[in-house]
C-alpha cells in the first residue's frame, strides 16, 4: 500500500478534526464568550492549549471504542482495499456534514455523525450483522441521557449557588466563606475523573527515577489539594475588574470560576471528540504498518492524537466564531454564574463518558446544561425557537450522516471496481 494513501488519510483526519474544532469547540468556550468573561481571541488561545491536552492525555479510551467496538472489522478480512475505502468514506462524509452545519451555525453532535457514518458504511458493506448491538445500544442510551444528566447536575449546582449565595442579603460579604467550598467542588468533580489517569505517567516517572512507589490516588489527592488551594487563593485576590464584572462585582468574582470551568470543558471536549477524527486514522495506520487488519485493540500513537488535537485547534481559530455565537449568545442571556454552572456540569458529564470510553455529544451536554439552568431561572429566560432549531439539527444529523456516508462509500466502491 503506497504512502499516498497514508497522506490522504492523515489529510482527511485533519479535515474532520478541523471541522470538529469549528463546530464543537463552541461547547467549551461559547458560554464564556457569551457572558463576557473572555474575548473570542482569548477563548481561542485557551481552548487551543486545553483541547490538545485533553486529546493527548485523556483521549485514548473513546478512540479505542470507535476503532473496533462499533462494527466488526473481522468482516473485512481478505478485503483490505474495501476497509481503506470505508475509512476514507467515514472521514470525508463526517467532515462534510460538520462543514455544512458550521456554515449554517448549527451546534450539531459530531459523535452522532461519526457513529452514524460507521454504522451506515458497515450496513452497506455487510448488512445488519456487521454492527455490534451491545455497543450501539450503550452509545444510543448515553446520547439520550447526556443532556438530562448534564442539565440535572448544572441545575442542582446553580440552585445551590442561587439559594446559598446569590439571593442572600449582602452576598458579596459571604463570598469569602463560599470560595473554598466552590474550589473544592470544582477540583473534586473534575479532578476526581481526570487526575487518576493523568498522573499515571507521573507516578511511573517518580518510581523509575526516585524509587517512590506511592499509589496513583496519592498523587491525585496531592495535586487536587494543591489545585483547590491555588484556586481559592486566586479567586479571593483583588484583581482588576474584568468585562464580566461591570455593574456586579460578585459576578466578576464568579467570572474567574467560569474561566476555570471553561478550561475544564475544553479539556473534556478534546478528550472525547478527538476520537471521532483519529480513530479511523489509527486503524488505517496499523493496517499500513503491519499489512494486517486491526482486529485486536488498536494502539493509538501520540502523533495521531496530536494530529486530531492540532486540527481541532486550527478549526476553532479559523471558523469557530459562527457556532460560538449560537451557543454563547442566542440560547439565553448568560452571566458568569450561569455559565460557570453550565460548563461545570457539562464538563463532568463528558469527562465521565470519556473515562468509560463512550463517544457522547458535548453539544448535548452543554445545551442540556444551559436549558437546565434556564428552567431554574424561569422558562421565559430561554430562547425556545433557537432551542427547537438546535434539537432539529440533532435529529437530522443521524439520518443525514448515514445517507451521506452511504453515498460516499458506494461511490468510492463503484469507482474502485471500475478501475
Amino acid at each position: 500500500m503506497s504512502a499516498l494513501w497514508l497522506f490522504l488519510t492523515v489529510g482527511l483526519a485533519f479535515f474532520l478534526a478541523w471541522n470538529l474544532g469549528a463546530n464543537d469547540v463552541a461547547n467549551a468556550m461559547g458560554t464564556s464568550v457569551g457572558s463576557k468573561v473572555v474575548t473570542l481571541r482569548q477563548a481561542i488561545v485557551l481552548a487551543g492549549i486545553l483541547e490538545l491536552s485533553g486529546a493527548v492525555f485523556f483521549g485514548r479510551e473513546v478512540t479505542a471504542t470507535l476503532t473496533g467496538k462499533v462494527a466488526s472489522i473481522q468482516l473485512f478480512e481478505g478485503q483490505p482495499q474495501l476497509f481503506v475505502l470505508s475509512i476514507v468514506a467515514e472521514l470525508l462524509s463526517t467532515g462534510l456534514w460538520l462543514l455544512f452545519a458550521t456554515w449554517r451555525g448549527w451546534p450539531v453532535a459530531s459523535s452522532h455523525a461519526a457513529v452514524s457514518a460507521i454504522a451506515a458504511i458497515n450496513l452497506l458493506a455487510f448488512g445488519l450483522g456487521a454492527l455490534k448491538g451491545s455497543t450501539i445500544r450503550t452509545i444510543l442510551l448515553t446520547w439520550l441521557l447526556t443532556p438530562f444528566a448534564s442539565g440535572l447536575v448544572s441545575a442542582a449546582f446553580f440552585l445551590l449557588l442561587q439559594r446559598g449565595l446569590l439571593q442572600q442579603k449582602a452576598p458579596a460579604e459571604r463570598w469569602q466563606d463560599w470560595t473554598p467550598w466552590i474550589s473544592v467542588a470544582v477540583v473534586s468533580l473534575v479532578g476526581g475523573l481526570v487526575l487518576p489517569t493523568v498522573v499515571a505517567p507521573l507516578a511511573a516517572l517518580a518510581e523509575a527515577r526516585w524509587h517512590w512507589s506511592l499509589p496513583h490516588h496519592d498523587y491525585a489527592l496531592g495535586i487536587g489539594a494543591l489545585g483547590a488551594l491555588g484556586l481559592t487563593f486566586w479567586t479571593t485576590r483583588t484583581l482588576p475588574e474584568t468585562r464580566a464584572s461591570e455593574g456586579d462585582p460578585l459576578e466578576g468574582q464568579l467570572g474567574k470560576f467560569q474561566l476555570v470551568s471553561a478550561c475544564c470543558m475544553a479539556f473534556a471536549h478534546g478528550s472525547n471528540d478527538v476520537g471521532n477524527a483519529v480513530a479511523p486514522l489509527a486503524s488505517f495506520v496499523q493496517l499500513w504498518q503491519t499489512q494486517t487488519l486491526p482486529v485486536a485493540e488498536v494502539a493509538v500513537p501520540l502523533w495521531i492524537l496530536a494530529v486530531g488535537g492540532i486540527g481541532i485547534v486550527t478549526g476553532l481559530a479559523t471558523w469557530g466564531k459562527r457556532v460560538i455565537a449560537t451557543v454563547g449568545e442566542r440560547l439565553t442571556a448568560l452571566q458568569p454564574s450561569y455559565g460557570f454552572c453550565a460548563e461545570l456540569g457539562a464538563a463532568a458529564t463528558v469527562l465521565l463518558a470519556s473515562r468509560w470510553g463512550l463517544p457522547v455529544s458535548t453539544t448535548h451536554a452543554l445545551v442540556g446544561s444551559v436549558v437546565g439552568i434556564g428552567l431554574v431561572r424561569g422558562t421565559a429566560s430561554l430562547q425556545w425557537s433557537m432551542i427547537r432549531q438546535i434539537a432539529a439539527a440533532w435529529f437530522v444529523t443521524v439520518p443525514a450522516s448515514m445517507v451521506l456516508a452511504g453515498v460516499v462509500f458506494g461511490g468510492l466502491r463503484s469507482l474502485a471496481l471500475m478501475l
